[in-house]
């Protein structure tokens, strides 16, 4: 098996196809009268009124919105101070760290190479990268001295598994559990990005010897499994993680504001992340465990497929009609529609909770009945996620309609703008 996978790491740059033509033809996103696409304007201004109120309530500095519906930008607008202490207002093109947004990225990237038969969903991991062998769960822990003792897991980890967060790995410095954080910080496990001269293969191979939560696919516990899939990305592809997502996905899909790392001619539109100070006064902040100049500066060398991307409403807005699409854009496929399709079926069964509103998929949490009858979320089916800067998006198929809205922002206390920002999106479709 090792040898056929060096043979086949060797081949793949020749055989690398991905994206193709497509004998559909869905145009980009272009701008349109909401009239044009069944929205009240009237009833979609509400959202000028909400965010407006919630700057003049100290709950956020400001934000950038997008709506689409049928193809088409219907409502974009920005709100507020991108840095409150400098003046900085926000721009519709301000870029953001977009974080656990990245994930649905680098799940599409890898199900590209499962449609090339790369690699099976319930293949072991430890077929590509040996050290996921023999996987332990987290047994005894000692607090006084950080020693922990394992017992050994009676499966392997799947890819499945690491995509739709049933794998039992961790997720460190986020972490519900005191002793998985602490045992990743001791072992110096980068868990979203860094500025550091560091390499994924070298992170996740370190990863791989550490304790698991539970059994491989017994729970749902949300973790930075989908950094182990952007180093087999780079394993299956014989490119660069960041190499890969840039020539087949960014560049065929028009994503010309989506990086790891932002150009210097970029930088300048990084939105800075504010708190509150002491005072309420909005100030830039950073935390222990991230670099406050990621994505502008540092050794550029760690992709996390996990958190590490930055990008723009519109850059995001068109990756999803990219899947509202059944998987292509302006002639350009990603995926087949069949592969969207299962793809957005529920992966976890009830493991989120039998009453969750939220399933989960590969790669998006789905709303499901329960969501659907909860109001102000979307039909069954509508695909979402947010990232821990404060950055949320919906699509829903059935009304061919996606929204996100974008903040950078911690620790800042209430914040029901996203919820808002759904439900008054919902309620302005006027056909």
């Amino acid at each position: 098996m090792k040898k056929y996978i060096i043979i086949l790491t060797l081949c793949v740059p020749y055989l690398i196809v991905s994206q193709t033509r497509s004998v559909k033809h869905s145009m980009s996103l272009v701008v349109a009268s909401p009239a044009s696409v069944g929205v009240s304007a009237s009833r979609l201004a509400r959202i000028d009124t909400m965010i407006q109120h919630a700057i003049q309530d100290h709950t956020i500095p400001g934000a950038v919105t997008i709506v689409c519906r049928n193809g088409k930008i219907i409502y974009h607008k920005s709100f507020g101070k991108s840095n409150a202490s400098t003046n900085t207002p926000f721009k519709n093109n301000a870029i953001f760290r977009i974080a656990s947004q990245s994930k649905a990225i680098t799940t599409t990237a890898a199900m590209m190479l499962w449609e090339e038969g790369k690699f099976g969903l319930d293949q072991p991991v430890s077929d590509f990268i040996p050290e996921f062998k023999t996987p332990q769960i987290l047994d005894t822990y000692d607090e006084s001295t950080g020693m922990y003792t394992t017992k050994p897991a009676k499966k392997e980890i799947t890819i499945r598994q690491l995509i739709n967060h049933t794998s039992g790995i961790g997720y460190g410095v986020i972490d519900g559990d005191a002793r998985l954080k602490a045992i990743y910080k001791k072992a110096g496990i980068v868990d979203l990005f860094t500025t550091e001269n560091v390499r994924i293969g070298d992170n996740i191979k370190k990863l791989a010897k550490l304790p698991l939560h539970h059994e491989p696919g017994e729970k749902y516990t949300y973790s930075e499994g989908l950094d182990v899939v952007g180093y087999l990305i780079e394993l299956w592809s014989g490119m660069s993680f960041d190499e890969y997502l840039k020539k087949k996905i960014f560049i065929p899909l028009g994503m010309n504001d989506t990086y790891f790392y932002l150009p210097a001619t970029h930088a300048s539109r990084l939105v800075d992340v504010q708190t509150k100070d002491a005072n309420g006064k909005w100030i830039p902040t950073s935390q222990d465990f991230y670099d406050i100049n990621y994505p502008k500066t540092g050794a550029r060398t760690f992709y996390s497929g996990g958190a590490g991307l930055s990008s723009t409403a519109q850059d995001y807005a068109t990756f999803l009609q990219m899947y509202l699409n059944g998987g292509e854009l302006n002639g350009v496929r990603l995926l087949s529609r069949t592969t969207v399709r299962f793809m957005m079926q529920n992966q976890v069964g009830d493991l989120r909770g039998k009453d969750a509103p939220e399933d989960f998929g590969l790669g998006f949490g789905l709303v499901n009945a329960s969501g659907e009858r909860s109001g102000g979320i979307g039909s069954v089916g509508t695909f979402i996620w947010g990232g821990y800067f404060n950055t949320q998006y919906f699509a829903d198929p059935k009304e061919k309609i996606i929204g996100l809205i974008m903040k950078q922002t911690l620790n800042i206390g209430n914040d029901n703008t996203n919820a808002l920002f759904k439900r008054l999106v919902f309620q302005s479709i006027d056909d």
